[in-house]
Order: C-alpha cells, then sequence, then structure tokens
C-alpha cells in the first residue's frame, strides 16, 4: 500500500494512482514487491528537524527515507521536503515534477538497496534514477 500526506504543506498535484504503479514497477525491476509505503510532503523546517532528530545531520535535504523492508517486500517512510525539491529544480535545470518525480523514486532506490554516499556511489543511483524516470508514462 501506497499513501501521501502532507504536514505544513499543500499536497503537490501529482496524479497518485499513476505514480503508484510507477513505484509498483521500478520495484519489481529490482525484484521486489512494494509493502507498505509512506511519503509525507513537508517544508523544509520539518525535514531539518527530522534530520536533527533521526539522522543526526543539522542541514536541509530533500528527502529522508526510513527503511522498514524485510525480504523482497519494500515498506518505508519517506519524507520530503517541497521547498528543497523546488529549490533544486531550479538549480538543475529542470521542472518542479521532474524533480518531485526523481525525488520519490530516489526514496524508493535507497529501499532497494542503492546508496549514494560511497565512492562510486552517487553516479550508480542518478543511472538507475534516470532508468527510473524513463519508465514513468
Amino acid at each position: 500500500m501506497i499513501e501521501f500526506a502532507t504536514q505544513g504543506v499543500g499536497m503537490p498535484e501529482i496524479d497518485i494512482r499513476k505514480i503508484s504503479t510507477w513505484i509498483e514497477e521500478v520495484g519489481a525491476s529490482h525484484s521486489r514487491r512494494i509493502g507498505n509505503l509512506n511519503y509525507l510532503f513537508v517544508n523544509d523546517e520539518e525535514i531539518l528537524k527530522a534530520n536533527r532528530q533521526f539522522v543526526d545531520h543539522d542541514y536541509y535535504t530533500d528527502i529522508i527515507t526510513f527503511d522498514y523492508s524485510h525480504g523482497d517486500r519494500i515498506s518505508g517512510d519517506i519524507m520530503i521536503s517541497l521547498e528543497t525539491v523546488a529549490t533544486n529544480a531550479e538549480k538543475f535545470g529542470v521542472s518542479y515534477f521532474q524533480e518531485l518525480l526523481r525525488v520519490i523514486i530516489h526514496g524508493v532506490l535507497h529501499l532497494v538497496g542503492i546508496n549514494d554516499k560511497g565512492p562510486g556511489e552517487r553516479e550508480i543511483m542518478e543511472a538507475e534514477e534516470d532508468k527510473a524516470l524513463a519508465l514513468y508514462q
């Protein structure tokens, strides 16, 4: 089950059914099934609080992923700052919607086991994001 909620921000204009189907397709492309997946869209201040409380980081990020996956079933809570998504869209010269899709699937890719902090991992994550974005129709 995939759910979307907000805290302190309005719900972005997205086709929840289409995005949910896409998330399931990306999961399947990594031999995973979707369990309970909860997206929470927030503002920068909320994600900063979560970063400080749960990740011991004192800075803004676009996403925090909490992984509750087990076996081939991915489950988790994914918190996304819509303000940082907007800032990054402008910074990278892409549309807000394109950047939002990238961040939405970035969390799923973490849940299937792809990391982006170690040497060479960022490039692998970006390639996987590009492959996933190509599946969105």
